[in-house]
């Protein structure tokens, strides 16, 4: 068992590592991301298995949503490296005459990724390419939920690396006390907004920066001037992906008074036309994680609003795509992150009421809007703020490594993804270089309304 000297020891040697300069060449970072990625391809198969056994993903699934995101992300990170490691020339203001401004990117140090068990690989690996972009070491806790995922990424990552530079540290809430409350220089966090909170304020403890990847309810809206069919596909695949163990998955429908019941007919359609008249018997449709989920999951029924699904077989930890209709804002679903195959559909006619309803709630990690009326999609973004979202579509804008993933308030802080996770693993250092060969004397004592005339003249 792994304690809090043993941890810290780990932490000290990879601080030394960092300062060392041993990480810092471009040419060593885009060698370690080569190597993991060659380790995890030797390993495809396994991977796929290990996703398989936790959480019941198909193989298409695993790829899409977990594999080939993680090789998308090292290429898209090895192509652009050099250019992102280049120290960055900045302007100057006329005030420093004579100066040069730049801002280099360096690493952290020792950095600690505690991942997930919903995307339990892509979600370990992709903050973990940000952190060997940026030069730094780590620590990987993989969820305990996902132990066959979990015993794969220790095994690529050992392979892979030495451990004084990448190390992964498996077990349950025990080590992840001791993690968290290590001074590390940087902890990425990927959970529940609950754990979040306890994150951060161990972190802070330590002043060790902290970003967070947490949730929410995020709101769909469907306005009634909108292509249905297209909406309810697009609506029910990103919700019952992972079997709606997805952070950024719709959580509840809010659909205009005029299409809710069409809606609602179109996405029991679609349920069948994704999964089969029974889903429990889909290659494609996977299992909640474990019990705790599913008894909480059951518990958010209200069986005489369920119009789809609504049943499930506790011991395969199979829980059916179900939708609710008639649900009001105070109902039990509506208290807390779904983060599971249940859809609640509220309905509105007044999108002021829809905005202000989703204002009064805590600010979510997504937000989907299904409209073909631009001035209710410049509203609707002009209203709300949420971490990231999608008209017309769903989950989606999380693959796509320009733009920058993340929340807001209680949905997290940080963003990551591309360039954008070489940046929060970099300490974004200010430099102004001075030539020897000018040296104004305007700022220094004896002070004159000379010098003060100047300097009006420059600062104002």
């Amino acid at each position: 068992m792994m304690d809090s000297q043993s941890v810290q020891e780990i932490v000290n040697r990879q601080k030394q590592m960092v300062q060392s300069g041993a990480t810092k060449s471009v040419a060593f970072r885009l060698k370690q991301l080569e190597t993991l990625k060659s380790a995890i391809k030797e390993r495809e198969k396994l991977v796929m298995e290990a996703l398989f056994a936790d959480l019941g993903k198909s193989e298409f699934e695993a790829y899409a949503t977990e594999i080939g995101t993680v090789y998308d992300s090292i290429s898209h990170a090895m192509k652009n490296l050099k250019k992102w490691a280049k120290p960055q020339r900045v302007r100057t203001p006329i005030v420093h005459f004579g100066s040069t401004s730049y801002i280099y990117s360096e690493p952290y140090g020792s950095t600690l990724i505690i991942g997930p068990f919903n995307y339990p690989f892509m979600l370990v690996m992709d903050p973990l390419i940000g952190a060997i972009s940026a030069g730094n070491c780590a620590v990987v806790k993989p969820s305990e939920y996902t132990p066959h995922v979990s015993a794969i990424i220790a095994e690529i990552l050992a392979d892979c690396f030495d451990e004084t530079y990448i190390i992964t540290l498996e077990g349950g809430k025990e080590i992840t006390s001791i993690l968290i409350h290590t001074p590390f220089d940087l902890i990425f966090f990927t959970g529940s907004i609950g754990v979040g909170k306890i994150v951060m304020e161990a972190a802070a403890g330590n002043l060790v920066p902290v970003i967070l990847e947490l949730g929410g309810k995020s709101p769909c809206i469907v306005d009634r001037e909108t292509n249905l069919d297209l909406a309810a596909g697009r609506i029910v695949w990103g919700k019952f992906l992972n079997t709606g163990q997805t952070c950024v998955a719709p959580d509840y429908v809010l659909a205009h008074r005029d299409i809710k019941e069409a809606l609602i007919v179109k996405m029991k359609e679609q349920i069948t036309a994704f999964y089969g008249a029974d889903p429990k018997d889909s290659p494609d449709y996977g299992k909640i994680v474990n019990t705790r989920q599913w008894d909480r999951l059951n518990g958010l029924l209200y069986h005489t609003k369920v119009v789809a699904g609504g049943n499930g077989d506790r011991e395969d930890l199979y829980f059916a795509p179900t939708i609710m209709n008639g649900v009001e804002w105070n109902d039990k679903v509506m208290e807390e992150e779904i983060f599971g195959p249940i859809m609640p559909v509220l309905e509105y006619d007044d999108l002021s009421l829809v905005i202000d309803k989703v204002n009064a709630r805590p600010k979510p990690l997504a937000l989907y809007l299904f409209t073909e009326n631009k001035s209710v999609e410049n509203r609707v973004l002009e209203s709300v703020s949420f971490g990231g979202g999608c008209v017309n579509d769903t989950v989606l804008h999380l693959v796509s490594p320009y733009l920058p993933f993340g929340g807001v308030g209680s949905s997290g802080m940080g963003s990551y993804h591309g360039k954008h996770s070489f940046d929060s693993f970099s300490h974004r250092k200010s430099v102004l270089k001075k030539s020897t060969r000018i040296n104004l004397d305007l700022i220094f004592p004896p002070y004159n309304e000379r010098k003060l005339k100047w300097i009006k003249k420059f600062m104002k």
